[in-house]
């Protein structure tokens, strides 16, 4: 059973940057890893994804430029380097596995519990 663990959400101003982490139990590089968002009423949205060693990544148009995903293998550790944030940004923003290690940007196989991420103009 792979458990993902994400922290580092928390309040902060339009315009500055926050990193968020999931630590992940199991056999990381075995998955493709990513991250997505569900805001208040709204659905959840893909906001980035990477491949087994993070060489192939992908994002969402609206965070495109300003997010960037990365992992550490060895740390068994997934990031999210967020900048230039948005109030649009607030969100609950999960970690997400996929049952491949080549690039995935839909249907995760396991999820974290989420961090809140809340973004003050």
């Amino acid at each position: 059973q792979v458990q993902l663990v994400e922290s580092g959400g928390g309040p902060v101003q339009a315009g500055g940057s926050l990193r968020l982490s999931c630590t992940v139990s199991g056999r990381f590089s075995d998955y493709a890893m990513g991250w997505w968002r569900q805001g208040s009423g709204s659905e959840r949205e893909f906001v980035a994804s990477l491949n087994w060693n993070g060489d192939d990544t992908e994002y969402a148009r609206s965070v495109k430029g300003r997010f960037t995903v990365s992992r550490d293998n060895a740390k068994n550790t997934l990031y999210l380097q967020m900048n230039s944030v948005k109030p649009e940004d607030t969100a609950v923003y999960y970690c997400a596995a996929y049952r491949s290690i080549g690039l995935v940007c839909a249907n995760p196989y396991y999820w974290g519990q989420g961090t809140h991420v809340a973004v003050s103009s």
